[in-house]
Parts: structure tokens; C-alpha cells; sequence
């Protein structure tokens, strides 16, 4: 069967499961099969197309792309991703970019990352930024194993715990706080995607019931954490823009807080300094 006819079919099935990105999904897991890239596409061998054609049922079955390859780009990385560990989102790297700026005239600046998960945002700073010195923290041991894979050799350290209290020995010390927590409230289940909602692990998503309750717990840790002067991001849902915003402005550590948009033009993270 040629390339663009077999694409087309896997498409159509891809489109009738309700897949946001039909097309692109279709070719990506036709050049993950055949080893070849989106814009040189290879025709998949009698076996290969036997693999592709259960992947394309997978993905109909709404299971995340990532989880079908293996792996999820961030920046300038690929990481390793699958069950147990939420898959990174292109939103997080303007985060990630956004501090980096801040912190771009620090020598050797001390970061933390809150909520790690994949350690998608440590790895991006221990490698975008050699001199840095980054710290990890993930409750989930699942997610943990993710991390500790994706961290190799970059220099970052995980921490496997809670981040209430984490890191006492560096309190007052950080140049730059950075999280993507776990926001979405209790009460917008049935409007989580599916891949989501049944893929990603409950404890990076869920909440309370409106959403902020692990948003506070990142506000009470970065003032805890960081040096007078230094900053925070959080990233947040696109309907928190200003309650995102007002945790942080009610513990009274923080000055210049502003909730920051991202490619789409949507609130995305809320960022601020310590007093």
C-alpha cells in the first residue's frame, strides 16, 4: 500500500476515535515503525505494518503518543516517558525559558524544581544552563524512575518526597523556584482529555476542588526556599489566571508577581520575586 494512502486510512480512524491530531499522529507512528523521519518516510515492511496498524488501534483507543514511542521532546531534549509519569507539555518549556532569562546573569545559580515528574524542567536547566546547580523533588516513586533515567548525566539531583518541607538545608539560599504542579480541580473530570484523564497518573493532575491546594503548598516552599531577590514560576490551568496569582500575593513574600501567557495566548503561569 503506498505511504500517502496507508496515512490517509490511519487518519481517518484517528479522526473518528476523536484524536486532536490525526495526521500528525499517523506519521509519527509510521516513522517510530520504519525508523524514518515525518518528512522522508520509509513503506513499512509486512511485519512493520502489522506493528503500525496495532499502534494506530492503541492510539484510537485514546492511549497518549508518547506512551506509543517512548519518548516526549522538551526543549532541546527527548525524554523517556510512559505509565506512571505525566508527559510533558510544550506550555512548560516557555516556563522553563522564562526563568531562564531571569536567572541568565547568575553565576552557578541554585534551582529547584517542584513536583518534578519526568524531570523534564531540571534537566532542561542543568543542561541549558551547565553552571547551574539543580535539585529535583517528585513524591511519586513511579514517576521517580522516569526521572532518574531522563537526569542522567546532567548533573541535576532528584529528591524522592514531599515537597512540603523539602529541602530544609537550602532555605533562604535559591536563586530560582520552578513548578508545574498538579492543578486541575476535582470538579473538571469530565472535561480532562482522555489521554489524560486516563493515562497520566492521578497524583500530577488532581488537585481539590479548586485546583490550587498543591499551588499553595509550591507558594509556601518558594518562600521558604529562595534568597531575597529570587524568583519563582507555577505554572497553572488557563481558567486560573487570577486565582493562581492571588496564593502567591496573599503569603506576603513575594513582589512583582504577574500571571505570564503562553504561545497560545493563554494564562498559563503565574511568576513573582522574593521580598
Amino acid at each position: 500500500m503506498p505511504v500517502r494512502t496507508l496515512l490517509a486510512e490511519a487518519a481517518a480512524k484517528l479522526t473518528a476515535a476523536g484524536v486532536a491530531s490525526p495526521e500528525y499522529d499517523a506519521a509519527e507512528l509510521l516513522a517510530f515503525v520504519t525508523g524514518s523521519s515525518r518528512m522522508h518516510l520509509a513503506e513499512p515492511t509486512v511485519e512493520q505494518l502489522r506493528v503500525y496498524e496495532e499502534l494506530i488501534a492503541r492510539r484510537a483507543a485514546r492511549e497518549p503518543l508518547q506512551h506509543l514511542t517512548g519518548t516526549a521532546g522538551f526543549r532541546y531534549r527527548e525524554l523517556a516517558v510512559g505509565p506512571g509519569v505525566f508527559v510533558p507539555r510544550p506550555e512548560t518549556e516557555v516556563m522553563v525559558g522564562w526563568m531562564l532569562e531571569r536567572i541568565a546573569g547568575v553565576k552557578n545559580p541554585l534551582v529547584v524544581d517542584l513536583c518534578s515528574g519526568s524531570g523534564a524542567i531540571a534537566g532542561a536547566v542543568a543542561t541549558e544552563r551547565p553552571d547551574s546547580i539543580v535539585h529535583a523533588v517528585e513524591l511519586s516513586p513511579e514517576a521517580c524512575v522516569w526521572a532518574r533515567r531522563n537526569l542522567a548525566g546532567t548533573g541535576a539531583v532528584l529528591h524522592e518526597g514531599d515537597i512540603d518541607g523539602c529541602l530544609p538545608e537550602f532555605d533562604g539560599q535559591v536563586d530560582a523556584v520552578i513548578s508545574n504542579p498538579p492543578y486541575i480541580p476535582l470538579t473538571a473530570w469530565e472535561s480532562v482529555t482522555a489521554e489524560v484523564r486516563d493515562h497520566d497518573p492521578a497524583l500530577a493532575l488532581w488537585s481539590g476542588d479548586d485546583g490550587l491546594d498543591e499551588i499553595k503548598v509550591v507558594a509556601a516552599t518558594a518562600a521558604r526556599l529562595l534568597k531575597p531577590g529570587g524568583w519563582f514560576a507555577c505554572e497553572h490551568a488557563d481558567v486560573q489566571g487570577e486565582s493562581a496569582p492571588a496564593v502567591f500575593t496573599t503569603t506576603a513574600s513575594f513582589t512583582e508577581i504577574r500571571d505570564q501567557l503562553d504561545l497560545a495566548h493563554r494564562h498559563r503561569f503565574t511568576t513573582g520575586r522574593r521580598i
